[in-house]
């Protein structure tokens, strides 16, 4: 999805390495980096060298400074209260918070991290996100979501509806310095509708790919199928799904035996460790049944989507690829689950922008616990 900036914003910030130095140590060290690289799976560390452009030393180095990142940033969410305003990675091992408080910034500082002082919390923007729900459910708006980087909610709309959409904003009580909008060229779409190759099937017709495995079966995307549906291959029946709104499903399966690992299309197999959710700017690969493996990274949390069935928010945004039948797929950073893949634009032949459900409201919404290994 290509856009065009409607009104720029400029955000000063200094950049500090959280851990300079690390790339270019593992570098130096051949036989540092094998021993490194036999903690991942091959096909997690190959395709994150294709998609990011990246040598193996810078690959390891990558996952495991941003394991540590995810880590930082979420002890400063927690400490830091109403004043965090967002967290994002920059040149692949500097972690940025934001706080509305600028004395905060000693406390981000001494954390290792870089602070930027803005004028809105995360708290608010995620409020006013709320409000604009009702006000941007038209056609014309493609997605929107808050911008940590920016300190402000940016609404994807398409060519020629900017007036009404800042109407609308206005209208939902949104102040308008919070909201910046940019065209939007092709309009999202799931994944779910074509029929072929490894995943799971529904109703023996449609094809999608299995998220997580949980608890009794496995999560998913919920425009897969509705409650009652039956799936195949593995076998098993849609005891929860959602959509729109939120996009995830819960499928229990009975013959098959869920197991804590994610196809790295290249022989082998990524075990999940946690659910630990990672910052934006971090570096995330994808598996799905139609295209493998693809890698990209995370452009904003919490982001809404206007489908042509309906919103649904809360969708973490990446530039990672996809196309139809990877809908449900896995989402990692590292060894981490972070979700399942909704939809988006593109492909992964020219490039594509997708969004996907985060794990954890999939397993509070069907009550089961993620499979790790």
């Amino acid at each position: 999805m290509s856009r065009t900036s409607l009104r720029g914003v400029a955000v000063a910030t200094a950049t500090v390495g959280l851990f300079a130095g690390t790339i270019s140590a593992v570098a130096a060290a051949p036989s540092d980096v094998e021993a490194a690289t036999a903690g991942y799976a091959p096909g997690l560390v190959s395709a994150m060298e294709r998609d990011l452009n990246l040598s193996t030393a810078e690959a390891v180095a990558q996952l495991e400074s941003q394991e540590l990142l995810a880590d930082t940033q979420q002890s400063l969410e927690k400490s830091l209260g109403a004043s965090y305003a967002g967290a994002w990675v920059e040149g692949s091992d500097a972690l940025h918070v934001a706080v509305t408080d600028a004395a905060e910034a000693a406390d981000v500082r001494a954390a290792g991290a870089t602070p930027v002082t803005v004028d809105n919390s995360l708290k608010a923007l995620d409020a006013w996100t709320a409000d604009l729900d009702g006000a941007l459910s038209s056609a014309d708006v493609t997605s929107y979501h808050v911008d940590v980087e920016t300190n402000e909610i940016v609404i994807d709309v398409v060519k020629g509806a900017t007036a009404d959409v800042r109407a609308a904003v206005a209208e939902a009580g949104v102040p308008a310095d919070a909201v910046a909008l940019t065209q939007s060229t092709e309009r999202p779409r799931t994944f779910a509708d074509v029929i072929g190759g490894e995943a799971y099937f529904i109703n023996g017709s449609a094809r999608c790919s299995v998220g997580f495995a949980v608890t009794g079966g496995f999560v998913t995307a919920g425009h897969c199928g509705s409650v009652g549906a039956s799936a195949s291959e593995p076998s098993g029946t849609f005891e929860v799904s959602e959509f729109p709104g939120s996009d995830y499903a819960y499928v229990s399966v009975s013959s098959d035996t869920p197991v804590g690992v994610v196809d790295d299309w290249n022989g082998g197999t990524v075990a999940v460790q946690g659910s630990t959710p990672a910052a934006v700017g971090a570096n995330v690969c994808r598996s799905g049944s139609t295209t493998g493996w693809h890698c990209g990274t995370i452009q904003a949390l919490n982001a809404t989507v206007n489908y042509a069935e309906g919103s649904v928010s809360g969708l973490i945004q990446t530039n990672v690829c996809a196309e139809p039948g990877d809908s449900g797929g896995s989402l990692l950073a590292g060894s981490q689950a972070q979700g399942m893949t909704s939809g988006g634009s593109g492909n992964c032949s020219s490039g594509g922008q997708t969004f996907f459900q985060p794990v954890g409201e999939a397993l509070s919404a069907a009550g089961v616990s993620l499979l790790t290994n």
